[in-house]
């Protein structure tokens, strides 16, 4: 019961990494700070992505349900929602390259309009 719970924990908290990797850039517009984390785990995800390696979350959410007893996903709530976006069916190294590329054009964006407001604050 509680390798499935730490499971469904893992799993989650990899959604809530992936979501800060491609959109936590909007927070650094708030709090400036936040670059010193969101930009290593922007290196960490693009180079995930274009290697095809694992995520080590990834490694323990497998190794919590092998240890829960489950050879595979079950139908829980968390699995059935969230299992298709962090791990999409047809999954092929194209895509992942495609994926890599969007998370870095997105943080280029965001990253832009960062360094354009110290700019323009720097001429004031």
């Amino acid at each position: 019961m509680i390798y499935r719970f730490l499971a469904d924990f893992v799993l989650i908290l990899h959604f809530l990494f992936i979501g800060f990797v491609v959109f936590g850039g909007l927070l650094v517009l708030r709090y400036f700070w936040i670059a010193l984390i969101h930009l290593p785990a922007v290196f960490w995800g693009v180079f995930i992505e274009l290697t095809g390696g694992l995520c080590p979350l990834t490694v323990m959410e497998v190794e919590f349900r092998r240890m829960a007893g489950d050879s595979g996903y079950s139908v829980s709530f968390i699995e059935h929602y969230l299992l298709p976006i962090i791990y999409p069916i047809g999954l092929t190294r194209d895509i992942q390259f495609w994926l890599a590329g969007s998370v870095m054009l997105i943080n280029i964006a965001i990253y832009g309009v960062i360094v354009y407001r110290l700019m323009s604050r720097r001429r004031e």
